[in-house]
């Protein structure tokens, strides 16, 4: 049994990889732009990328690559045998059997793949701001929108592991094309991808003037990233457009408290770190939103305790349980 795994969290813009210590210790770290190559078969160049990754954080502790256990977290559908069956925010890997091709080039037959934010829940299960709580549901805002459901202690992954979609959620019908083929997804408006859609769509309208003025008068160059470091130090346009953010945040949650009856929701992934931007207005609306909402218990909302390395860490939940 090996008391050291390495988990890799493949988003649509980063691959981020970790050595962790059986009892949650982060051991090495190493993070990549996650490729998205066509001229390649499918997965091979997300494999190149990951056989870099864990050679490096092998290479620095001394280790064999081909005997650490290692645990894959990926964005999508991912089917209960392995495979990555339809990724839409990494369409290049969509249909491939990654811990397949992963596990035969560094010779290694202890790779376990499994969808990002299902690792994400796990993490935060075990070690973060989900332990001790039996229902949750893990919201991840990165690139898309990722869920992991746990219910009565449990991770749902549903008839054929695909559990958890929640990013494509229509909460607009005919509203912003989305990668996945459909419109109105609700990761089209919660998430980071959704934010640089919405920022430069309020850029181009002239709603964010100020900050368009700073970039020389370029409305095409306005960043996500600038708004929330505009909206950081106060800026009203700045901080109109985040509350919109979090209003459609907590559409998605209120839908999700309806189905689900879930009391608490635990918020991570790259956007997670402009929380305090987020987060309260979520909440607020979140009061306005969800049916019969006094007559509830406290529906909870917190940031995640690992941010965007809940993926990883889980990754190597899944890698230590099947190793």
């Amino acid at each position: 049994m090996s008391d050291i795994a390495i988990g890799v969290d493949v988003g649509g813009t980063k691959a981020l990889a970790l050595m962790v210590a059986r009892d949650g210790r982060v051991l090495g770290e190493m993070q990549s732009q996650t490729p998205h190559d066509e001229g390649f078969g499918a997965g091979e160049a997300t494999t190149k990328v990951l056989v870099e990754q864990i050679f490096e954080l092998c290479d620095r502790q001394s280790l064999d690559p081909a005997h650490v256990p290692i645990g894959v977290g990926l964005p999508g559908m991912m089917r209960r045998d392995g495979h990555l069956a339809f990724a839409p925010n990494l369409q290049t890997a969509s249909g491939a059997d990654l811990g397949t091709q992963l596990g035969d080039a560094l010779g290694n037959a202890s790779v376990f793949c499994e969808n990002d934010a299902n690792c994400a829940a796990l993490a935060e299960h075990e070690w973060g701001a989900g332990r001790g709580i039996r229902d949750f549901v893990m919201v991840t805002l990165g690139t898309g929108i990722g869920g992991g459901v746990v219910a009565d202690g449990e991770l749902v992954r549903g008839r054929s592991g695909f559990a958890g979609e929640i990013g494509h959620m229509v909460v607009d019908a005919r509203g912003a094309e989305c990668p996945c083929g459909g419109q109105g997804c609700w990761e089209r408006y919660a998430s980071g991808g959704g934010l640089h859609r919405m920022t430069r769509e309020a850029a181009l309208e002239g709603r964010l003037a100020t900050l368009v003025e700073r970039r020389g008068g370029d409305a095409k160059s306005v960043r996500a990233e600038d708004v929330t470091a505009a909206a950081a130090e106060g800026l009203d346009e700045a901080v109109t457009l985040m509350r919109e953010v979090g209003w459609w945040l907590a559409l998605g949650l209120s839908n999700l408290a309806a189905i689900l009856d879930c009391g608490h929701f635990v918020i991570g992934g790259g956007l997670s770190s402009a929380s305090d931007l987020v987060l309260p207005a979520a909440r607020e609306f979140l009061a306005e939103l969800v049916e019969g909402y006094e007559a509830r218990p406290a529906i909870t909302v917190t940031t995640s305790m690992f941010g965007p390395r809940s993926g990883a860490m889980g990754a190597t939940l899944v890698a230590f349980a099947g190793a």
